[in-house]
């Protein structure tokens, strides 16, 4: 039993939205991650950090989330920017068991507990040079959300899981960054960043949280190990 998480599947069985017009690095990305996720256990868990499929609906991300559920274990689903299926837990529960999808469940407003650890998290919020300037109403939410999380997780040792970077070479969340440091987050993950972008990327300990980098193609689409 371990624990793993990776972010950015970025799968598109039913749209022709392929990653590999992205470069060498994609190359048979699906395969890639069909080889990793084979060498996981029945009872692995791992944290899917958001943008899991290009889907627009739930039906068109269907086969997406039939093939995620043919892996091995337990998988956390986490909202990714590109994440337009998402819909009410209600909807998506339904849709699972409607589907016969049995090993996908919802990281939202809620957390999950493995062994001696909360798995808490949220989508989060980024700030891009192409954007406007930050929408306090959508920040405040997803900082609302992950305090709805991080109460959940009682006395547990806390690892958040993000889509959005709280910090990045020359960027910070101070929002989220409280929130982590108010609930003492041990650990966090994130992903959003790809190919060049890593390299703006903070990993390590800071503000008393560490973070990590989980995009799929940063990790060689191999899910990361947390802990056994």
């Amino acid at each position: 039993m371990a624990l793993y998480a990776i972010g950015d599947l970025h799968l598109s069985l039913a749209v022709n939205k392929s990653m590999e017009v992205f470069g060498g690095g994609w190359a048979n990305y699906v395969e890639r991650i069909q080889q990793a996720f084979s060498q996981l256990g029945p009872d692995d868990v791992t944290v899917l950090c958001g943008d899991t499929s290009w889907g627009i609906s739930l039906e068109e991300a269907a086969e997406d989330f039939r093939l995620i559920d043919s892996f091995p274990g337990k998988k956390l689903l986490l909202k990714g920017n590109h994440d337009y299926w998402w819909n009410t837990a209600s909807k998506m529960k339904s849709f699972f068991e409607r589907e016969g999808i049995t090993s996908l469940e919802i990281l939202h407003n809620n957390c999950f507990f493995y062994g001696d650890y909360a798995l808490c998290g949220t989508r989060g919020w980024f700030f891009e040079e192409d954007q406007k300037a930050q929408d306090a109403k959508v920040l405040n939410r997803e900082v609302g959300r992950l305090e709805t999380s991080l109460q959940a997780a009682g006395d547990r040792k806390k690892l958040c899981f993000l889509h959005y970077p709280p910090l990045y070479q020359g960027y910070q969340c101070p929002e989220i960054l409280k929130t982590l440091q108010e609930y003492q987050v041990a650990e966090c993950y994130y992903g959003h960043l790809h190919g060049a972008s890593h390299r703006l990327a903070i990993q390590g300990s800071r503000f008393g949280t560490d973070f990590f980098l989980v995009a799929a193609d940063y990790l060689g689409f191999i899910p990361k190990k947390i802990c056994d």
